[in-house]
């Protein structure tokens, strides 16, 4: 957009996309990794539920949760390739249950608002 412009309706609306759509993903992220995973399985599972994720987006959020005590990783070798594995960690799955809750009743009202 040139500056000085005035956003479009569209404009607004990705913005706005983009934002919700933070939010929920770390949710996802989170609920994946109930079961261990390294990175491009996690990509291919939060796709096959229709949440594509890239991996300048992934990477990043899986070491910030990680920095937050939610997620623990560990580096293996598989198909003799060394992979960084995640999973949950104890932090992260009681996170999770509070975000599961707060998501849900979010969602009731959301749901009876719309």
């Amino acid at each position: 957009m040139p500056p000085n412009a005035e956003p479009t309706g569209a404009d607004i609306f990705e913005t706005l996309r983009q934002e919700l759509r933070r939010g929920t993903l770390i949710l996802a992220v989170l609920a994946h990794l109930r079961v261990e995973r390294y990175g491009y399985s996690l990509r291919q599972a939060l796709a096959e539920v229709g949440l594509e994720i890239d991996e300048g987006a992934l990477y990043p959020m899986l070491r910030r949760l990680e920095g937050q005590g939610l997620l623990t990783s560990e580096w293996r070798e598989e198909d003799k390739r060394k992979k960084r594995f995640y999973r949950l960690s104890p932090d992260g799955v009681a996170v999770l249950a509070r975000l599961s809750a707060e998501w849900r009743a979010m969602n009731d009202t959301l749901q009876n608002l719309i």
